[in-house]
């Protein structure tokens, strides 16, 4: 080992040597090596004072937080089984683009794109796809009674509860699969014929974060939009528009049909709720919403408002 440290010294003597030769020759002056050490020494101080090194540490770490900047996750939501079927990582036919890859465990909502070998189109698990599946992962089962029903994983036997307890926490912190939000099976989603008051309407406003005891299982607080005689909960799926701070959240606890009507923000238009003096072509504009609400983002319906159907 001395030899062989020694050998290198002599070696890097012996280049400083020539080093130095060369830059005599260049320069025509005897020890012009030393002075060319001192400029390259003052320009590379220079650089760093400056941020202008292209490797200096504070920019290089700057570029890569801004290369590695996170999109800020959407915030939880609600997911009927309808909508949770969407997201089945098959081609979208209105984007051609591929739908990402959802499935729900026990209830829970994760987005395992990143495991589309695995669960989508092709793979070996692609029938779990855009489905609730715990009960089917802890029994390692491909029946199809056991999906979509939440509540077969409550009938579990002790040895897979314990096997579904073991899928929920690779998915969420083995696999760190993102969680989406909460399925709520339609037998848990309030009755779309009972009647809801202005008073109760105004509580589901967007400015609630937890979740009220009442609605077991849901991932995010109902935010309620009335429009025509129908009340919509969009909490599933219309969060970061309707909820606090969101876009739209000035519809959100109030009956919008005149405002949805004339595509209005107007405070006015948002206190009254008739629209017996629009003429056709603004409520055909309020069916259109009704219906995008209800089929284009199947908004559940969670009740009425008791008035007449806009027609």
């Amino acid at each position: 080992e001395e030899h062989h440290t020694l050998n290198t010294k002599m070696t890097l003597s012996h280049a400083a040597k020539e080093m130095g030769k060369w830059c005599d020759g260049i320069t025509g002056m005897e020890g012009s090596s030393g002075y060319l050490a001192l400029i390259i020494v003052t320009a590379v101080g220079w650089l760093w004072i400056n941020d202008s090194l292209p490797f200096q540490a504070n920019g290089a770490s700057k570029q890569i937080e801004e290369e590695e900047e996170e999109e800020v996750p959407d915030p939880p939501r609600n997911f009927t089984i309808t909508q949770l079927r969407h997201f089945d990582g098959t081609v979208d036919q209105r984007t051609d683009e591929k739908k990402p890859v959802y499935l729900s465990v026990n209830g829970t909502v994760f987005d395992v794109s990143n495991g589309r070998d695995f669960y989508g189109p092709g793979g070996p698990y692609e029938v779990f796809a855009g489905r609730e599946c715990g009960a089917a992962l802890a029994t390692m089962s491909f029946d199809e009674k056991l999906l979509d029903d939440v509540s077969a994983c409550e009938n579990l036997g002790v040895g897979d509860k314990n096997e579904l307890r073991n899928w929920m926490e690779k998915f969420e912190h083995y696999r760190c699969y993102p969680i989406k939000g909460k399925l709520v099976p339609d037998d848990k989603l309030p009755s779309p014929d009972r009647i809801i008051t202005m008073e109760e309407l105004g509580k589901y406003d967007g400015n609630v974060q937890e979740v009220p005891e009442e609605f077991v299982g849901y991932g995010a607080a109902p935010i309620y939009v009335g429009a025509g005689n129908k009340v919509f909960d969009v909490s599933f799926g219309g969060v970061p528009m309707y909820g606090k701070d969101g876009p739209y959240q000035k519809f959100a606890g109030k009956d919008v049909s005149r405002a949805l009507a004339l595509m209005s923000f107007d405070p006015a238009d948002l206190e009254n709720t008739d629209v017996s003096d629009l003429e056709e072509t603004k409520i055909k504009v309020l069916n259109d919403w009704i219906n995008t609400f209800e089929t284009k983002k199947g908004y559940p319906v969670v009740g009425k408002l008791g008035k007449e159907d806009a027609e």
